[in-house]
């Protein structure tokens, strides 16, 4: 069973890699009216998620659209189009061409000069969705609820830390508290945030969300049977708090590059917040379950196995703390 180690090592470095952190969210599709008949679109194509290069947007009936404008960023390619709509475009539909199947969906954010920003979601099955009078109800908490899952399992790092945290603790009572002393405390920041009580900038943010997770690393590879528990291990509940806190500034930035549909933030924010604690419930569950596995069929591999997929952890979070701090 030992040579399983390596090959466990080299397949959770190859998922871990620093190409798919944060940054890495799905293809984003942004219509932003600027005048009575000008609207700006921006399509913005992440790499490696699995959205045809022939994708290509649509936009509402009786509007043109003008000469692109072409600009690479990280892991993606966003392409700016000025718009011309001689006619209303609610009721019309917006969306892409061209849309086969991908990895992830596609957001769409309709931001009017007289009316609530709507956040719609595109997928293979739909690639074409109907711009509304105003966002519904439903629509918001479906549609937010779905983003909040989406980017707790594509948000590599928020998912790194959560899996740090099922492996450097022991039994199901206390990795539930911890996991929900993370939740309260990134809710707590993302309202804050959110409603402007307060607010961090968000580079220094990112790479010192790097920094909390090499810390579990190293806590996980330290943590010793038979030796005293670590300060990891006798509070994790307080560990995960207050690096919560510092995860909600994360969120928070997802949050604001989506935006919120006005008069119906509050639900907005609470089918987020749902939607990412849906996510986490799925990865704790998931590595549970894969552990019970190893305990049951190859319980001696089982310590070391956590040991290095604590090294891949770590590996992955120091590259993102360097990219990120020089960025």
């Amino acid at each position: 069973m030992r040579a399983l180690l390596p090959f466990l090592f080299l397949l959770l470095t190859a998922l871990s890699t620093p190409a798919l952190a944060d940054e890495m969210r799905p293809g984003y599709l942004d219509f932003t009216q600027e005048s009575e008949t000008g609207w700006r679109l921006v399509w913005k194509a992440p790499a490696g998620n699995g959205i045809a290069p022939g994708a290509r947007p649509v936009v509402p009936a009786g509007c043109t659209m003008g000469e692109p404008l072409r600009m690479p960023a990280p892991r993606a390619m966003v392409t700016r189009w000025p718009v011309e709509c001689t006619s209303t475009v609610i009721g019309q539909k917006i969306g892409l061409a061209n849309f086969e199947a991908s990895l992830v969906d596609v957001l769409v954010r309709i931001a009017p000069l007289d009316r609530s920003v709507q956040a719609l979601r595109i997928t293979a099955a739909e690639p074409l969705v109907v711009i509304a009078e105003r966002p519904g109800r439903w629509q918001v908490a479906g549609t937010y609820l779905t983003i909040g899952i989406e980017h707790i399992l594509f948000g590599f790092d928020h998912l790194l830390f959560v899996l740090a945290l099922v492996l450097l603790l022991k039994g199901g009572w206390t990795i539930a508290k911890t996991v929900t002393a993370f939740t309260i405390a990134h809710s707590i920041t993302l309202v804050g945030v959110t409603m402007g009580f307060f607010g961090l900038a968000q580079r220094p943010v990112e790479a010192v969300i790097a920094l909390s997770i090499l810390f579990l690393a190293v806590e996980i590879v330290k943590s010793r049977e038979g030796e005293p528990r670590r300060l990891s291990e006798r509070i994790p509940w307080l560990v995960a708090f207050l690096f919560g806190l510092l995860h909600g500034f994360g969120f928070a930035g997802a949050l604001a590059e989506i935006g919120l549909p006005e008069g119906e933030t509050p639900m907005a924010l609470v089918a987020f917040n749902l939607g990412v604690e849906f996510g986490q419930l799925a990865i704790v569950f998931s590595a549970l379950g894969i552990l019970a596995l190893i305990n049951r069929f190859a319980g001696s591999v089982t310590a070391p196995a956590k040991r290095f997929a604590a090294y891949g952890i770590g590996i992955t979070a120091g590259y993102w703390f360097i990219e990120r701090a020089l960025a």
